[in-house]
C-alpha cells in the first residue's frame, strides 16, 4: 500500500503543477491511488467535441507507445475522453515521475502539430 500511496502521491503532485490536466475524480476522497483517471482540461483540446478529444488521446497513447514511454494509459472505454495510469505496488514511483516528462512532451507535440 505505501508503493501504491507514493507513486499516487507523485502523480498527484505533477497533475496540481500542470494545468493541461486534472484528476478525473474531483473529490479527494474518492480518487483510487492504484488506477488513476485523468482529464485534459487544456481549453482547446477541451473545447473539442467528444469525438476529437478522444481522437488527441488516441494520438497522444500512440505517441508515447511509439516511443516505449507508456502502453495501455487510454482512458476507460466508457469514460470520458482522457488517460488512466497504473500506480500500483508493480510500479516503481521513479518510473511515475519519469512517465510525467513524457505526457507533457506527448501534449505539447501534439498541440503544436
Amino acid at each position: 500500500r505505501a508503493r501504491a500511496d507514493a507513486n499516487f502521491a507523485a502523480l498527484q503532485a505533477w497533475i496540481d503543477r500542470t494545468d493541461w490536466v486534472e484528476n478525473l475524480v474531483a473529490e479527494p476522497a474518492a480518487r483510487s491511488n492504484t488506477s488513476v483517471c485523468l482529464k485534459i482540461v487544456d481549453p482547446e483540446i477541451a473545447g473539442r467535441d467528444e469525438a476529437a478529444q478522444r481522437d488527441f488521446v488516441k494520438k497522444l497513447t500512440k505517441l508515447l507507445e511509439t516511443e516505449a514511454a507508456a502502453y495501455d494509459i487510454g482512458g476507460y472505454r466508457d469514460a470520458p475522453p482522457g488517460l488512466r495510469v497504473w500506480c500500483g505496488t508493480t510500479v516503481e514511483t521513479a518510473d511515475i515521475v519519469a512517465l510525467t516528462g513524457w505526457l507533457d512532451w506527448a501534449f505539447a507535440t501534439l498541440k503544436a502539430a
